[in-house]
């Protein structure tokens, strides 16, 4: 039996100050200041912004393990309890969760769970596997997430956001044309991919709009870097029969920015999904919101996708620029011929990066979007 033991957490703050007493006016005209009045209803705060803490019971868990989740810690009673996995979010309160039945159940995340002090932006995401109960009247409540794997995150305003969980790889679809492919945001999601230790896949969608031969140098050089990629359309079913084969088994998602046809390629792979898609803005060659929350479906062939939202911006989480030439494969060979330790790569001398841009070993692409990544770029739709 496990051993289990009180641990104090800390919660965020409801309020920087405390609420106003709305019928001090009122009192002071009828009264007068009156010190015996003021001295009833004083009351004591803790000090400091952060004063609430709660006490939890933790289960299997030793004292030193400090740096553990509290969300990870909390003490549930998992006989009360169905495992499930989120296939959509829509706030916190309202959670749809899949159980090992197949069955839906719109979900609340438990409280305890919403109030903990964490770093990502949301408590749960679409992929997680997650321990619910429902109560007599219907209602559920996510009692506890389990570790995750598989991430896809980015930063979003200080915090790391998680755009789907739990999966085994995803597929970044860049279009060719209408919106105009940008191979700086390719190079962002593969990043992001390898951080969450998530197998990436190259999308070229909208093939039958340009002439493949364009884009024949840029297909070789992620083939040569050792990434999968493969050009498709919707229209003429150009390599659909492919991706489809690539999603048989385990979790995919599906991402890129507004307009380049995840959910038209989703429903090529599986005929049926009905997802809504729409047509490429003339005004601005900008794609619409038309896929507003991620989704977790199952097809039919086996495997799960996820259809994610286009984002206007992609902000790479904790990402430290004295470390990102390890991001770039074709670097690395090349960084141990740096003349000073610590090369930035950017404007020392003999740098062995730069010497193999100039043989033409590194492609200038790739080194651009080094370089704007080093200096803190953001790439905007």
């Amino acid at each position: 039996m496990s051993k289990k033991r009180k641990v104090r957490v800390e919660f965020r703050k409801n309020r920087s100050k405390p609420a106003r007493d709305q019928n001090w006016t009122r009192r002071f005209h009828a009264h007068g200041d009156a010190e015996e009045d003021a001295a009833q209803r004083q009351q004591v705060r803790a000090k400091g912004d952060l004063s609430r803490k709660r006490t939890i019971i933790t289960e299997g868990v030793s004292a030193a393990s400090d740096e553990a989740s509290a969300a990870d810690l909390l003490a549930v009673d998992l006989t009360a309890c169905r495992m499930g996995r989120v296939v959509r979010v829509h706030g916190t309160q309202n959670v749809y969760v899949q159980d090992e039945d197949g069955r839906e159940v719109l979900c609340a995340v438990r409280r305890l769970l919403r109030s903990l002090v964490i770093d990502e932006g949301n408590v749960v995401a679409v992929g997680d596997r997650v321990w619910f109960r429902v109560t007599p009247t219907g209602e559920g409540f996510i009692e506890k997430v389990e570790p995750r794997y598989g991430l896809l995150t980015r930063a979003s305003r200080g915090k790391e956001q998680v755009l789907v969980a739990n999966v085994d790889q995803v597929v970044i679809v860049a279009s060719l044309a209408e919106p105009a492919l940008k191979p700086h945001l390719i190079d962002r999601y593969l990043i992001s991919a390898t951080q969450g230790r998530i197998e990436p896949i190259i999308c070229l969608n909208k093939a039958d709009l340009i002439d493949p031969m364009m884009v024949q140098p840029l297909v070789g050089l992620y083939s040569q870097l050792g990434y999968r990629i493969v050009m498709t359309s919707t229209r003429t079913g150009q390599g659909v029969e492919i991706l489809r084969s690539w999603t048989k088994q385990g979790a995919t998602a599906f991402c890129g920015q507004s307009g380049v046809g995840k959910s038209s390629l989703l429903n090529a792979i599986q005929p049926g999904l009905d997802l809504r898609v729409s047509e490429v803005s003339e005004l601005n060659q900008k794609g619409r919101h038309t896929t507003t929350t991620a989704q977790l479906l199952h097809l039919d062939q086996g495997g799960w996708v996820v259809d994610t939202p286009g984002i206007r911006q992609f902000g790479l989480w904790k990402i430290i620029p004295q470390e990102l030439d390890g991001a770039f494969p074709e670097f690395r060979p090349h960084v141990a011929r740096c003349r000073f330790p610590g090369c930035s790569h950017t404007h020392e001398a003999n740098c062995g990066v730069k010497q193999a841009l100039e043989k033409g070993w590194i492609a200038s692409q790739r080194y651009e979007s080094y370089l704007d990544l080093f200096h803190g770029g953001e790439e905007e739709e």
